[in-house]
């Protein structure tokens, strides 16, 4: 069981996402996961940082924590052979710690580029792509290649780490599983769903299975609750939504209906290791082997002292 620490780029500036990741270290978690998007989900989120420079300096500043992307969407707002370059150049740098998350993107951040918003299906044809290329590229030599929506003309990436990093792929059903099994190394996911990986393994899906836990450590459960409230609430609306709307205001309007009790109910609210582990034991019980405590506290401090001295310990246990 590894325990992972949600940088959420979101809501955090740059230089407090890689202190935080420091001070993750520090409090004993495996690893962290950054969200990768051009805009925030809400208009309380003031940030929106490069996922990839931020990974750069976490490399720098930290020696065993692990680094993943949560999730990166190779096919739209980056070409392939862009993050096929960064994952194997982030690999090296890091001395292997980085794994490589992707999914087939939202229409908040990917739309940016001017390409439009493909319906799911070439959205998703397109994702298998971006995989195909990205295998490619990591094969060694030049390639060229030539797909329904991407191509790729006498490509390099020059700079290959030895071990290459793991491709961890997100999927909300039993087709994108499917694919995490064949063009992947390992699964993810934010619910916990074990369908989801009943069917993966079923199409021969075999590696780590990542998942996102949500907490909200606070004084007490409402105060808990009403952070979630403030900065998760669009989390509820589920993944069509997600994947469809186009602003931060849209997903404001979207989210007018969920409330701070709705929150209580799904996060892991306020001081109660118990709770905490309560939560987190429905998605080690699912099967996921790869848990990030994706903290709604509006006191990281607080929280890495809560997980370093209760938490942690607790959780490793009930693993």
């Amino acid at each position: 069981m590894q325990i992972g620490y949600k940088l959420f780029a979101e809501d955090v500036a740059p230089k407090e996402l890689i202190r935080r990741a420091v001070e993750a270290e520090r409090a004993g978690f495996d690893f962290v996961e950054i969200s990768d998007h051009f805009h925030p989900w809400l208009p309380e989120h003031q940030h929106s940082s490069f996922a990839w420079a931020i990974l750069s300096a976490i490399a720098a500043k930290t020696e065993t924590l692990r680094l993943a992307t949560g999730v990166t969407c190779p096919s739209i707002r980056y070409h392939p052979a862009i993050i096929a370059q960064a994952a194997a150049t982030l690999q090296i740098i890091s001395d292997g710690r980085f794994t490589l998350g992707v999914g087939a993107g939202e229409r908040l951040s990917e739309r940016i580029v001017g390409q439009g918003w493909p319906e799911v299906g070439d959205r998703h044809r397109r994702f298998r792509e971006a995989l195909e290329i990205i295998r490619l590229l990591w094969s060694g030599g030049t390639h060229s290649y030539r797909g329904d929506f991407l191509t790729l003309q006498d490509a390099r990436v020059y700079d290959l780490p030895e071990t290459l990093p793991e491709i961890v792929v997100a999927a909300g059903g039993p087709q994108a599983a499917a694919l995490a099994a064949e063009l992947g190394d390992g699964l993810f996911s934010t619910d916990p769903d074990a369908s989801l990986i009943e069917a993966w393994t079923a199409a021969g899906g075999d590696g780590p299975r990542y998942c996102e836990v949500p907490t909200a450590f606070a004084p007490d459960a409402r105060a808990g609750a009403e952070a979630a409230h403030e900065r998760f609430r669009f989390g509820p609306l589920g993944w069509k939504v997600l994947a469809e709307l186009p602003d931060p205001t849209a997903f404001d309007q979207a989210t007018q209906s969920i409330r701070v009790e709705d929150m209580e109910e799904a996060f892991a609210c306020g001081p109660d290791v118990e709770r905490h582990v309560e939560v987190f034991s429905e998605f080690r019980d699912a099967g996921f082997d790869h848990l990030v405590l994706m903290d709604a506290s509006t006191d990281p401090d607080a929280f890495m002292g809560f997980f370093q001295d209760e938490l942690g310990p607790r959780l490793r246990q009930s693993a």
